[in-house]
């Protein structure tokens, strides 16, 4: 039976399985720590608004290009377990650092090494669980990107005890003082705009820190805390690369990649055959007969996820820009918990699909899930001036859109018979939306109003699911022309193998 089958695959490989769950807890803690201190680090650095924000920039831009990296790195099992050590310990490295970031440019310098690692553990980490349950793999994909939002919901915890709500400038006299601090909700305007690209070429003038006289900041402690937390993570890694012989210093036993090179059955139970260290769907001279539905399977798959994963992060920055804004309304803190309800319903919804993946096929989740996104954004659309369903639609709109990710990895490499190759595009395609799509749809902000906002994800939700649809009909073609060439082969075949017996 099926739960029997992913139990027992589960019993043999949970180690690995807890270790790349755990890298990800690392990568989720580092991707929203940001948000909560920014206005801290902006007074630690002493930088103006508009050098703040390469921050967020440089982490964006080198977690993509580290994607793409862990993409094109080697595919042994050896190297991609070394390759997660340091990247993990890395991240640790970078929280215990960030105190010492007294300028903007070491801390975007700090960020920029953080990003590669994560771009770097997005991509490994999803095609390790690829490789190692293929048919089985969308259940344990799910429960690797719950991980995400149980890092993305820990680390702001973490961090709030420690932020300061009045001024960080201490040591002046009484009327700089009194002229230069700022309150709370002044941060929270700060913040607000600070995350948001487009809204910052007329807002900049609005928003002055006044950094006079000596700096008091607690949240070094935050981030040192926050290493800490992260340090078992590289220890769970090098436990794995020990048990698996992968370490240089270990030398009883054969080596994992050794055996993935010459074992003709995979992890998951199923043939090797083309799963090997070569990824050989990915080589130039097995792409030259692949038929064009390969290709764009893979340009599909990659473009609905840049349309996802953009909204998520558009919608993360932007709505709480929304609620602030005309006809809407809200208070600074009340709207400040939209960020974090959509987050928090985004790791609980992935909670929910860990099941659902396991009771239903990926490709019915997805419409599912699409169609939802769609609907969602419609009413949102429609009751544009209800502050109670935009924190409804907020909670639907997080559940909805939490499983797209991993049930469109798990759904396009069954396609392509889960030799890896799809991996590495669909996540740099996923952090190419989740840059792009932030910066238009701010733009779009700036000069349409704030009414565009929820406009501008309606429209690419229905673009997603279009393309879904788009992605079922060549699937569908892709499918006939394996099963013809597969029929043919055994055709062409047939009479040899009864010449030979002569």
């Amino acid at each position: 039976m099926l739960d029997e089958r992913i139990w027992t695959v589960f019993k043999n490989y949970w180690q690995q399985t807890l270790t790349y769950w755990s890298v990800f807890f690392s990568f989720g803690m580092c991707i929203a720590f940001l948000g909560p201190t920014i206005s801290d680090l902006r007074c630690q650095t002493g930088s103006t608004l508009q050098q703040i924000t390469w921050v967020f920039f440089t982490q964006q831009f080198f977690l993509l290009f580290g994607s793409s990296l862990g993409g094109l790195c080697k595919k042994t099992i050896g190297f991609s377990l070394s390759a997660l050590f340091t990247c993990t310990l890395i991240i640790s490295f970078v929280f215990a650092i960030i105190p010492l970031c007294d300028n903007v440019v070491l801390l975007s310098i700090a960020m920029a090494i953080a990003g590669n690692a994560m771009g770097m553990i997005d991509t490994i980490a999803n095609l390790q669980l690829v490789k190692l349950f293929q048919k089985d793999s969308a259940i344990f994909l799910q429960a690797l990107h719950f991980f995400i939002g149980l890092g993305a919901l820990i680390s702001p915890l973490v961090a709030d005890p420690f932020l300061d709500e009045d001024s960080c400038a201490v040591g002046v006299n009484s009327t700089t003082n009194s002229s230069s601090s700022y309150s709370f909700s002044d941060l929270g305007d700060l913040q607000s705009n600070l995350t948001r690209p487009g809204s910052l070429s007329h807002n900049i003038s609005e928003y002055s820190l006044h950094t006079e006289g000596v700096l008091k900041t607690r949240v070094s402690f935050a981030f040192w805390i926050m290493a800490l937390i992260n340090l078992p993570v590289p220890v769970a890694v090098l436990m794995l690369m020990y048990r698996e012989r992968t370490v240089v210093c270990s030398t009883h036993g054969p080596h994992l990649f050794d055996r993935d090179s010459h074992s003709s059955i995979s992890p998951g139970g199923h043939d090797g055959q083309g799963h090997g260290v070569g990824f050989e769907c990915c080589n130039l001279n097995k792409l030259r007969n692949r038929p064009i539905t390969f290709f764009i399977i893979h340009t599909l798959g990659g473009a609905i996820l840049f349309i996802t994963d953009g909204i998520i992060g558009t919608y993360a920055a932007f709505v709480y820009t929304y609620a602030v804004s005309p006809p809407l309304m809200m208070g600074h803190k009340t709207a400040g918990c939209l960020d974090s309800v959509f987050w928090a319903c985004i790791t609980v919804g992935r909670l929910v699909f860990i099941y659902l993946s396991y009771r239903y096929p990926a490709a019915r989740l997805l419409i599912i899930s699409l169609v939802g996104v769609v609907l969602v954004q419609v009413l949102l659309l429609i009751f544009y001036t209800s502050s109670v369903f935009l924190f409804i639609g907020t909670c639907v709109l997080g559940l909805f859109i939490s499983s797209v990710f991993p049930s469109m990895l798990a759904f396009t490499e069954d396609i392509l018979d889960y030799k890896g190759c799809a991996t590495t595009v669909l996540v740099t395609s996923a952090s190419t939306g989740e840059m792009l799509l932030q910066v238009i749809a701010g733009s779009v902000i700036n000069t349409q109003g704030s009414y565009s906002f929820m406009l501008c994800g309606t429209i690419s939700s229905c673009i997603g699911l279009s393309l879904f649809l788009l992605l079922l009909y060549v699937h569908n073609i892709h499918r006939k022309q394996h099963t013809g060439l597969s029929t043919n082969t055994e055709m062409t075949e047939k009479p040899k193998s009864e010449g030979a017996s002569f």
